[in-house]
């Protein structure tokens, strides 16, 4: 699918503008499922003031998305209309301690961040070494994993509202729940500030070690995948509940539920986003059916079907 090209009609109407303007761009391979269609129009912005003068003078009419690694993304196969903002390590990717407070940019990856922390003998962030995200995906989803999650250690964020004006948002102004914040979703976050504890650094590394093992041993982390695909309904574990009703290894043309974790689904090579989300919808059904619970996606899904 091709979207009409509105690409010259943005650059003359900001013209100091210093990101990046792309039509039509593949977003395939900027998700870790490597499926999915384009962009109408893939922006990169300089920094965060490039931003915030990008959405200031963008048509409201006009829809934007924001994607970081696309660890947790399913972009359908008939692409995004609008604008879709990634936010690059090159100006959002920096991550530094002081204290024990470590701030990061939103394309910081999570990983880093843990790394960062421990450099610095800052605990509490090891949880971070075990999610295959970016900063800004953790603020918008609350992410953890192995007993420890975003509200736990936030201070502060900061983000660009969709008219270009800077906000800074206190952990209590997130409205973290459980995998989600009740921000604004259009947002868009461009860094962070995180406050762990000073420890002694082997019990760190020893901490993020075991994060690491557990990430290798129980999850499918060198598929195509996407991360947990269902959320914890409340008392249960989704991975038990899509066993029990008898989808491990089920597929759907590409697209199958990971044997070695099944709340994992993986692209075994020519998978359509199609394909995995019918997949996704399929275990929905059968783990309602089996069990009267409902599961609720964890992984984001937006686009056009093919």
């Amino acid at each position: 699918m091709t979207f009409p090209d509105i690409t010259p009609a943005l650059k003359a109407a900001m013209p100091d503008l210093r990101g990046r303007l792309l039509a039509n761009q593949s977003l395939a391979e900027l998700t870790w499922f490597r499926v999915g269609g384009p962009a109408q129009v893939l922006f990169t912005p300089a920094d965060e003031d490039d931003l915030a003068y990008f959405l200031a003078h963008l048509d409201s009419d006009i829809p934007v998305h924001v994607v970081g690694v696309g660890s947790n993304l399913i972009v359908r196969d008939g692409g995004i209309a609008g604008v879709v903002i990634r936010l690059a390590p090159r100006a959002f990717g920096e991550a530094s301690a002081s204290g024990a407070v470590v701030t990061a940019g939103a394309a910081a990856l999570d990983k880093r961040v843990a790394e960062v922390a421990a450099s610095a003998n800052i605990g509490g962030l090891e949880f971070y070494f075990g999610i295959p995200g970016t900063i800004g995906g953790a603020l918008r989803m609350n992410a953890g994993a192995n007993g420890g999650e975003t509200r736990d250690v936030l201070v502060e964020a900061r983000g660009v509202g969709r008219d270009g004006t800077k906000q800074i948002f206190s952990n209590a102004d997130m409205k973290f729940v459980y995998r989600n914040s009740g921000v604004d979703p259009s947002i868009i976050f461009t860094s962070a500030r995180f406050r762990g504890q000073i420890r002694e650094a082997e019990a760190i590394r020893a901490r993020m070690a075991e994060v690491q093992s557990h990430r290798e041993t129980a999850q499918p982390i060198r598929e195509k995948t996407g991360g947990s695909t269902f959320k914890n309904p409340p008392g249960h574990s989704a991975w038990k509940l899509v066993d029990a009703a008898g989808c491990r290894g089920l597929r759907v043309g590409g697209a199958q539920v990971s044997e070695m974790h099944c709340n994992f689904l993986i692209n075994t090579g020519d998978a359509t986003a199609q394909d995995i989300e019918t997949l996704g919808e399929t275990v929905r059904e059968r783990v309602k059916a089996n069990s009267g619970i409902e599961l609720h996606w964890e992984i984001k899904r937006i686009g056009i079907p093919g």
